[in-house]
């Protein structure tokens, strides 16, 4: 049984079936995850990132190293055009490196240079300055040969919500330049910052585009918060994780809650296993499911269930 057939039931429910001692086989499929969370702003701001891409002279697209290619803005080519890209990766302290650097090796080859960086231990920020002065040596060479003076690079940077584009721009200019928080749409507007006297940046944000379609991506986007909680349940995006970490990484499962017996067919096992080590009874003596789901989505994107890579090179 895949996970999309056992999630469409919530956790009462289940509960309520493995007591009666019988499963309801009645297999409704998934209902449709084609999301159409594309509110107002984002219809503006890419509005606005059309009419000030000759502004800039380099993008910088941030994905989340964990789910490198679900976290990769769509169409992005339809809003920067031809100008030279330079692809961040962030949060390098939570994934699986080897997964991650394997996608970054695909992204190479369509022409990005990629670079990680460590925002945590600030590690790899002056490869974007390098990386930087590397693909725009020739607007350099330009300006020298009609005798202009070098001015500061400006850079657009871009990315999907919560892939941790305020904390790069704190971590470049030194100081707190932007609002940073893990909830979907913190930054509203476009505006320039000036990291300093080198560089330039148009911050912008965050976007996704009008409908995701992937069942697979919008569960990655969803289970590392980059889509607002209300979009999916709780409960699915909680049973994803279990069944994707049970399938790549059984090992980090053990380690933050042991052995929880997990198995796809009655994943209630798991959940009350989990529900009682970590306390989370309700009166009677049951297990309070919501929490526990709460509590392995807050585990994952904590990085307390490991450094792990969603997306994979197929």
């Amino acid at each position: 049984m895949e996970w999309k057939e056992v999630i469409k039931m919530d956790m009462h429910q289940k509960r309520e079936i493995r007591k009666n001692k019988k499963m309801n086989e009645d297999k409704k499929s998934l209902p449709s995850t084609n999301i159409n969370w594309y509110p107002g702003h984002m219809a503006k701001t890419r509005r606005l990132i059309k009419e000030n891409i000759n502004m800039v002279d380099i993008i910088y697209e941030v994905v989340d190293a964990r789910i490198p290619f679900s976290s990769k803005i769509k169409d992005v080519d339809d809003l920067i055009k031809d100008k030279p890209k330079i692809m961040i990766m962030t949060k390098t302290d939570l994934c699986d490196i080897n997964k991650t650097s394997m996608c970054a090796k695909m992204y190479e080859k369509e022409g990005y240079k990629v670079v990680m960086v460590d925002l945590i231990n600030n590690k790899g920020l002056s490869d974007i300055y390098s990386a930087t002065s590397l693909l725009l040596k020739s607007l350099d060479d330009k300006r020298e040969a009609k005798g202009l003076k070098k001015r500061a690079y400006r850079a657009l940077i871009i990315g999907i919500p919560n892939v941790g584009k305020s904390t790069l721009i704190n971590r470049l200019v030194g100081k707190k330049a932007t609002i940073t928080g893990d909830k979907p749409g913190v930054t509203k507007k476009l505006s320039w910052i000036r990291i300093n006297k080198d560089l330039e940046l148009l911050d912008s944000p965050g976007i996704l585009w009008p409908k995701i379609d992937d069942e697979n991506q919008a569960y990655n986007l969803a289970s590392f918060s980059a889509i607002k909680e209300e979009i999916l349940a709780l409960g699915k995006v909680a049973c994803y994780i279990l069944d994707t970490m049970y399938k790549r990484y059984p090992d980090n499962l053990f380690n933050r809650y042991g052995n929880i017996n997990y198995n796809i067919d009655d994943v209630i096992l798991a959940y009350e296993a989990i529900g009682k080590k970590r306390g989370c009874i309700v009166s009677g003596g049951d297990i309070d499911y919501d929490k526990v789901s709460s509590i392995i989505i807050k585990d994952l994107r904590e990085g307390k269930l490991g450094k792990v890579t969603f997306d994979e090179v197929n």
